[in-house]
């Protein structure tokens, strides 16, 4: 028993700032790492010292020797390249988030698309080792559920940025190259249902989306969710639904009213579609919100350090995470 104690402590499939923590339902991350943890061979483990530090949570392993071999080695082109920040449109004039609000609401009054469980989202996420330089993580996660409440969720690598070419991934314990469109995980799910959010239906009125954004983020006081809490409750919200119309002028009346979110003008994402930009600095990163400019729907979030990091070879301006949404 001691033995996968010490494994579930090391690995730390729900970290305790993780929303789910308490008396939630496990994410789709936590139950693919308890999945993998419990077909783990144990003579794979490596010492905790080697273990990677992801951009916010999880952990693997890397031995410099792979990081060398992956990367291409001193004095050569790395293989796999971080992304550069998103970066806006010169001169492009920014737009009031009370402009999106107005979109969104006239395209909910049309009362189409509607709400839908499940998600279609593409991810890069930075690995940061005390042994080696950072490097970025893109893959592609599809999650769709059937009408007897079981869900099928498919993960690939891939990298929008560099169609057809290598792509770098941590399946396993060690990170390596696999060829663009390589199927990390094909995963059934049983029947499942819960009324906490973020599995319960996500309501379209601004009041009760932030009710329940607040239960979601797992906040015991009556003080309103910061905007960084609001940030995070929205991107784990997006990790299980696809918004509707009046649920996405719900929550852009949210992030309006946070009040934080400084317009900054336009851009294309990084799956080539229109944006507009709102940014929010933090406590050592800057978050950018896309929102499309014909809807208000979140197209994309973006996390960059605000300052460079020594000890892990990240510097300010390197994208930390990014998430791109589809329909």
């Amino acid at each position: 028993m001691s033995d996968e104690l010490d494994l579930l402590r090391d690995a730390d499939p729900v970290p305790d700032q993780a929303p789910h923590f308490g008396d939630g339902p496990l994410d789709h991350r936590a139950e693919r790492r308890l999945a993998s943890l419990l077909g783990q061979d144990r003579r794979r483990l490596r010492p905790p010292r080697a273990r990677w530090l992801w951009s916010l949570a999880a952990t693997a392993v890397v031995p410099a020797v792979a990081l060398v071999a992956v990367l291409g080695g001193p004095g050569g082109p790395p293989a796999v390249a971080a992304p550069r920040p998103l970066t806006v449109q010169p001169r492009s004039a920014p737009v009031p988030l009370a402009q999106m609000v107005a979109l969104a609401d006239a395209a909910a009054a049309a009362g189409s698309p509607g709400l839908r469980r499940g998600t279609h989202v593409q991810s890069w996420s930075l690995g940061m080792s005390e042994d080696g330089p950072p490097v970025t993580l893109p893959e592609e996660r599809v999650v769709r559920w059937n009408p007897d409440d079981s869900r099928t969720e498919v993960v690939v690598a891939t990298d929008p940025d560099r169609p057809g070419r290598p792509v770098l991934t941590d399946e396993g314990d060690t990170p390596h190259l696999v060829s663009d469109g390589h199927v990390l995980s094909r995963t059934t799910y049983p029947p499942s249902w819960s009324d906490a959010p973020p599995q319960a239906r996500p309501p379209h009125s601004p009041a009760a989306l932030r009710a329940y954004l607040t239960e979601m983020a797992h906040t015991h006081t009556k003080a309103p969710l910061t905007t960084s809490q609001l940030l995070d409750a929205a991107q784990e919200l997006l990790g299980h639904w696809t918004l509707g119309a009046r649920e996405s002028a719900a929550l852009v009346r949210l992030l309006a009213d946070a009040g934080d979110l400084r317009p900054a003008g336009r851009l294309t994402d990084r799956l080539g579609r229109p944006g507009e930009a709102y940014v929010y600095s933090g406590t050592g990163v800057r978050r950018m919100l896309i929102l499309d400019p014909r809807t208000a729907t979140v197209l994309g979030l973006e996390t960059t350090a605000a300052r460079d990091d020594p000890e892990y070879g990240v510097k300010a301006g390197d994208v930390l995470d990014y998430s791109a949404w589809l329909r």
